[in-house]
C-alpha cells in the first residue's frame, strides 16, 4: 500500500514539473504572439499548450485524489 502511495506522490511531482515547463512554453509563445499576433502557427501552438496545461492540471487533481484515497486506505488498515 505504501508503494502505491509513493507512486501517486511521484506522479504528482512529475505532473507539477511538466506544468512548470508548459507554463514557460506558454509564456514564450505569448511573447512571440505580441510581436506577431496573426501568426497562425503560434496561435495553433498556444492552443495546444493550453490543452496540455488543462490535461496536466487534471492529472494533478487525479494524483491528489489518489493520494488522499490511498492515505485513507492506509489509515483503515492501521
Amino acid at each position: 500500500m505504501k508503494e502505491k502511495l509513493l507512486l501517486h506522490k511521484m506522479q504528482l511531482k512529475r505532473a507539477k514539473e511538466v506544468l512548470q515547463v508548459l507554463e514557460v512554453q506558454k509564456n514564450q509563445i505569448s511573447i512571440e504572439l505580441e510581436k506577431n499576433p496573426s501568426c497562425s502557427t503560434l496561435n495553433k501552438d498556444l492552443r495546444l499548450i493550453l490543452l496540455d496545461i488543462k490535461i496536466t492540471c487534471n492529472e494533478i487533481e487525479q494524483a491528489k485524489s489518489d493520494i488522499d484515497l490511498t492515505q485513507a486506505e492506509i489509515l483503515k488498515i492501521v
